[in-house]
């Protein structure tokens, strides 16, 4: 069974992309040989309102040994014109599929 941690979010260079930093701990018996992450990021106007999720995908940082842990950071981005002056991103679900 692979257990995905709660997203680390950091400022990326645009505000629509953030870094997420996530950790993926292999609680099974045996490794985690190939899968993919998919995050939700959420689109935040300037009053705090969520406009929109949108997802993406990466591949997960394979393998994973039985008893491991690895954490990597990802940039997630959204399509910029969907992330207008004053709003910005927030990556809050991170979930994985794996073999």
């Amino acid at each position: 069974m692979l257990k995905v941690g709660a997203p680390g979010r950091a400022a990326a260079d645009k505000r629509w992309c953030e870094k997420v930093t996530v950790e993926f701990r292999n609680t099974g018996g045996s490794p985690v040989r190939s899968g993919t992450v998919t995050f939700a990021t959420h689109i935040i106007g300037g009053l705090g309102i969520d406009w929109a999720t949108r997802e993406s995908t990466a591949p997960l940082p394979a393998p994973i040994d039985a008893g491991a842990a690895r954490k990597k950071t990802y940039t997630v981005c959204v399509d910029d014109w969907r992330v207008p002056l004053g709003m910005h991103v927030e990556t809050r679900d991170v979930t994985a599929v794996w073999k």
